[in-house]
């Protein structure tokens, strides 16, 4: 209801160009079959819950079938015509012989029970000269490739149209120019037949996992991906006439994915009566592919199951799904002492190309395999490199990573190790509340002590020692403390975690922000 003297503000709609993820989506794709080399059309079903891949079959509408999947046609050849349809393939070729077109209105067409992609399994000439012909045929549900209907062309409306690929087929036809003989009296009891997309694979979609990349290579495919199950079920390859479409499905198969497995991390929290605990909260987890670190010969990606839980980094092989297989984790690693990198993304000066690049509508051959990588740097100079399929992917990962941070520097408030300054045996505090205290070990007597903002740079000889410069709050001089410290690299990860985490704690954005997480996680 419109109110008088106030004017109602516009709906802004969101541009087309950019994908609205849905729960539920259907469309045609191609499907590649790695064993036969060959591609043929696919009709896919999204739900929230699984991803059915559907194809095309001739199916008996009415009627008695005495032979499941095949089919025994009598044509009878017309004086004025020929059969009516044209077919490719044979032995030379070593594939069936398939109907490659079927004239309208000329006798096949007539039977209303031959179809385009029909294999000729047997022929019987009943009458001199091929007048009367028995022709035996079962639909080929995976055509081969040279003899393929072009992409969305099977259908309902399209059962029997013929493909312009297959035009320079064998006809057995007369003259196109006489006129078609009138169709026989159907049989009440003649069995009829029609083209109907049939469920093939279903694929769950509950710690399902996509990919555009081939399995053990680098080379991203930008209109084709695979998306595989949990038991390791597959779709195979689908493909897509654009790279935008493909993003599309990708984007909501991903986000189904991720909400499937959000719901699955609130029902394992409410089961173990976890809500709220900070400990054990689960604020992201999902599939990643691990890059070898260099050119080292003989290794190849594999995808890890990652997942950031209480005060932990988990890498797993495979997704926990009871309460025990959390101690199975492959790598286990504290959340405070590892150090999230994003590497560069390639940017583009034309902003609003860049948004669509970010969403995968484009792709740039200035873009490489690293644009969508994370690194976890960990103790001792080591680190796992991690590749996503969508840039939503890395922005999600990197969000996580901060919340989780966050959350469990807010949990253990601080951190000491255990360090040594010229023979003398320290202990080194890092404190949320008060920032950097340094102590005798034994005697717990406090040396010196500096806030966050008063530590002004550091260096260090990237194996054990480092310098800490802080700014004296009275002289306004720098002094500068060195340390010696077993793990440098797992202290020096700690630092910034914890300033991090402060600097974060007095940004209200990021702080309403982790609010409403919060909520969303534990909900």
């Amino acid at each position: 209801m419109n109110v008088t003297g106030k004017q109602q503000p516009e709906l802004i709609e969101r541009p087309a160009s950019l994908p609205v993820p849905t729960s539920t989506k259907s469309g045609i794709a191609l499907l590649y079959n790695e064993e036969t080399n060959n591609t043929y059309d696919v009709c896919l079903k999204l739900t929230k819950e699984v991803l059915t891949i559907q194809k095309l079959d001739v199916v008996c509408t009415s009627g008695s079938e005495s032979q499941v999947n095949h089919r025994t046609v009598v044509l009878r050849r017309q004086a004025t015509g020929g059969l009516g349809l044209s077919i490719k393939g044979g032995a030379e070729h070593n594939v069936p012989v398939v109907i490659s077109k079927i004239f309208k209105d000329q006798v096949a067409d007539q039977t209303g029970k031959l179809f385009v992609g029909d294999a000729v399994l047997q022929v019987h000439l009943l009458r001199t000269a091929g007048d009367e012909v028995t022709i035996t045929v079962r639909y080929l549900r995976e055509v081969p490739s040279f003899l393929k209907l072009p992409l969305g062309s099977p259908g309902p409306d399209h059962s029997r149209v013929s493909s312009p690929l297959f035009d320079s087929g064998v006809h057995l036809n007369g003259n196109g120019n006489n006129t078609a003989p009138s169709p026989p009296s159907p049989s009440a009891n003649e069995p009829k037949y029609e083209k109907r997309w049939l469920d093939a694979v279903s694929l769950p979609l509950l710690m399902a996992r996509v990919s555009r990349y081939k399995a053990g290579k680098d080379k991203l495919r930008f209109n084709c991906f695979e998306v595989f199950a949990l038991d390791g079920a597959s779709t195979n390859i689908l493909q897509f006439c654009t790279a935008a479409e493909s993003t599309d499905w990708l984007q909501a198969i991903s986000t189904n994915i991720n909400d499937l497995t959000q719901e699955n991390v609130s029902a394992f929290l409410n089961i173990r009566g976890l809500v709220g605990s900070s400990s054990e909260c689960i604020v992201h987890m999902g599939w990643a592919c691990e890059c070898p670190e260099g050119s080292a010969p003989g290794r190849s990606s594999t995808f890890k199951f990652l997942a950031l839980r209480g005060p932990y980094f988990y890498i797993f092989k495979s997704p926990p799904i009871s309460a025990a297989d959390w101690g199975q984790a492959e790598t286990t690693y504290n959340l405070y002492e590892v150090l999230f990198k994003v590497h560069k993304l390639w940017m583009a000066e034309d902003c609003w190309l860049q948004a669509r690049l970010y969403l995968g509508l484009e792709h740039s051959p200035e873009q490489d395999t690293e644009s969508l990588c994370f690194s976890i740097l960990v103790g001792h100079g080591q680190s796992h490199t991690f590749r996503v399929e969508l840039a939503t992917d890395l922005a999600i990962w990197e969000k996580s990573f901060q919340r989780a941070v966050f959350l469990e520097v807010q949990r253990i408030q601080s951190k000491s190790y255990m360090c040594s300054s010229q023979g003398n045996v320290l202990c080194f505090t890092i404190d949320f509340a008060s920032g950097f205290t340094c102590s005798e070990s034994t005697s717990k007597t406090i040396l010196w002590r500096y806030k966050f903002s008063q530590l002004k740079g550091s260096s260090d000889d990237g194996k054990t020692r480092v310098k800490l410069l802080f700014k004296n709050p009275e002289s306004k001089q720098i002094e500068m403390k060195e340390l010696e410290f077993a793990n440098l690299t797992a202290v020096l990860h700690c630092i910034h975690s914890f300033i991090a985490a402060k600097v974060a704690s007095m940004d209200p954005l990021f702080m309403c922000s982790q609010s409403f997480l919060g909520n969303y996680t534990n909900s």
